[in-house]
């Protein structure tokens, strides 16, 4: 069955564009060109994915996205943005976004970013279903992945949606170094050169959650030159 997607993109002519593209991967999408009718548009039906504009008359995308977030039942949000500001860009992510594309950006791209999105959604929905709940212990950090919930000296620690995925890869694999590229590979299920970035961004805003001083983690460390690691607390006193 095809999936439901919602653009919200006051550009018509690249919201048309998009739609063009969408239907040729056999989705079925709907337009709205301003905030307001694209906040009353998700209110008022199930969609599969939103593809959201940063900057929309009438109502920002940023407002939108953090309605959509106060809402129970959760629909995955691909942010479109031509700002370069990377605050703009973090505000997006910490706010609930699952992704982000930079305008201009090329229709393969994206095409790739929403069919990543639904890979992911769908791992997500058979692990849900799986009888097994996997709890993870990594020194004072306790990871329940069937509650997709961390705890961090006994309190909750409030994770986005991508920030959790980070984290549960990095703690399912401790002590395994990984590049950037590699993470955008496994994690966010896709890999572009110039994206690094978007690793980048992720790791901190983790470490400032999870790292009592990010500026000398304790979980997440870097490997110059390299990339990533998660420490391996098997290891610790050997």
């Amino acid at each position: 069955m095809g999936k439901n997607i919602l653009i919200i993109e006051d550009n018509r002519e690249l919201a048309q564009l998009l739609e063009l593209h969408l239907h040729d991967l056999s989705y079925r999408v709907d337009i709205a060109l301003d905030g307001v009718s694209g906040a009353a548009k998700a209110d008022a039906k199930s969609y599969d994915l939103i593809i959201l504009d940063l900057m929309l008359p009438g109502l920002d995308g940023l407002e939108i996205c953090k309605r959509l977030r106060s809402r129970s039942s959760y629909v995955p949000i691909l942010m479109l943005t031509s700002k370069s500001s990377e605050l703009d860009r973090v505000l997006g992510l910490e706010l609930g976004a699952d992704d982000y594309v930079t305008k201009p950006f090329s229709i393969m791209e994206l095409m790739a970013r929403v069919k990543a999105i639904f890979r992911r959604m769908e791992n997500i929905r058979h692990n849900d279903n799986d009888d097994i709940s996997e709890i993870i212990h990594a020194g004072d950090m306790v990871i329940d992945t069937a509650k997709r919930s961390v705890m961090l000296d006994s309190r909750g620690v409030d994770l986005t949606t991508k920030e959790f995925d980070l984290l549960l890869h990095f703690a399912r694999n401790p002590g395994r170094v990984y590049s950037r590229s590699l993470l955008l590979d496994r994690v966010w299920g896709y890999g572009h050169e110039g994206y690094e970035h978007t690793v980048n961004s992720h790791i901190n805003r983790l470490r400032a959650k999870i790292e009592k001083n990010p500026a000398q983690p304790r979980y997440i460390l870097t490997v110059w030159g390299v990339g990533y690691k998660f420490v391996d607390f098997r290891n610790e006193g050997e």
